[in-house]
Order: structure tokens, then sequence, then C-alpha cells
């Protein structure tokens, strides 16, 4: 039902830009095969985020929201897809909760007072095969893999980083 619908994609680097609008069918056969090492984060795109919420709206009510009580802040659901080996580099934002469909997800975390090393357009691959192996013990961030039906959630401004290990559909439920 979905595929000839416009989305919008985003380069996967921590800044998110810039936008490109394409069909969901292009996205598919186009950027959903494996990333390679050496494509900057800068020259990937990737779907998450940017939802049109009434176009996707029946997809939005399919979804549980975890479980949580939080005062004051109230859900706004993004979904994505994306290959293998793509992800995100480090960055932050506010209170999440992130949940695996399908496929498998890797999470790199550090507390707000700790900024990692790392640099916006290097993709989450390249920074895991040259900078990760660098990291001394006390330095490497905390690391997680999200199996499908598995929820992650992470405090404001933590920062984080991802990197598909499958092809994978996932949703995030940001609190605002």
């Amino acid at each position: 039902d979905y595929g000839y619908d416009m989305i919008i994609v985003t380069t996967a680097n921590t800044y998110s830009y810039p936008k490109v609008k394409m069909t969901l069918n292009e996205y598919v056969k186009t950027f959903m095969r494996p990333q390679v090492p050496g494509v900057s984060g800068k020259d990937t795109l990737y779907h998450f985020g940017d939802n049109d919420r009434n176009a996707w709206e029946r997809l939005f009510m399919l979804y549980q929201l975890p479980p949580y009580d939080i005062p004051g802040l109230e859900p706004v659901l993004s979904f994505g897809l994306a290959g293998p080996g793509t992800g995100v580099p480090f960055h932050i934002h506010g209170p999440t909760f992130s949940e695996t469909i399908f496929g498998r997800k890797r999470w790199f975390l550090y507390p707000p007072e700790y900024t990692p090393k790392f640099d916006p357009d290097i993709s989450t691959l390249d920074w895991l095969i040259h900078t990760y192996p660098t990291l001394l013990e006390d330095s490497k961030p905390l690391e997680c893999v999200l199996h499908p039906g598995e929820v992650l959630y992470f405090p404001n401004l933590w920062w984080h980083a991802t990197l598909n290990i499958d092809s994978a559909i996932f949703m995030s439920t940001f609190l605002a």
C-alpha cells in the first residue's frame, strides 16, 4: 500500500542533512542493500523520522506504545527502514524508546557528561572499524544489540549511535 508514497530520507550523519524526497519503492530498491566501509555518513541516505503523520496514520495506530509514565511528556512516533551496515553516528536528543521490529540493531551509548570521540560525517560502520578499536577500555560506550520485539530506553541528552546489523525496521517513541 505504501510503495508509491513519497518519503523523506536524510543523510546518516549526525546532523541529518540534506533531506531528499523519493518513493518508498525507490528507497527500498536503492538503499536497503548492505553498506560498505568507506561510504561517509553524509553520502548515506537513511529513512527515519520525517514521517507524514496523515499518510502513515494506519501504521502508527497498529503500534503498541511502550508502557511508561513520565509526567508532562507526550509520545511522538517515528519509524525507519535501513539496510545492513547503515546507522546514525553519535548524536543527542530528548528521552526516547526505540524498538526493533525486524532485524537487529546495535547501540552505542554514553551519558551526557561524556562526549564521545567521533567525526559527525563518518559512518557508524567506519567508526566501529577505525575508531572503536583504539578506545581505551574505560572510554568505550555502553553497548547492546536489540532483536525483534526488544525495546531500549535512553534518557534525555544521552549520546547514542546505531548500526543496523541486518536489514532493519524500527520504531522510536520520542518523548516531548
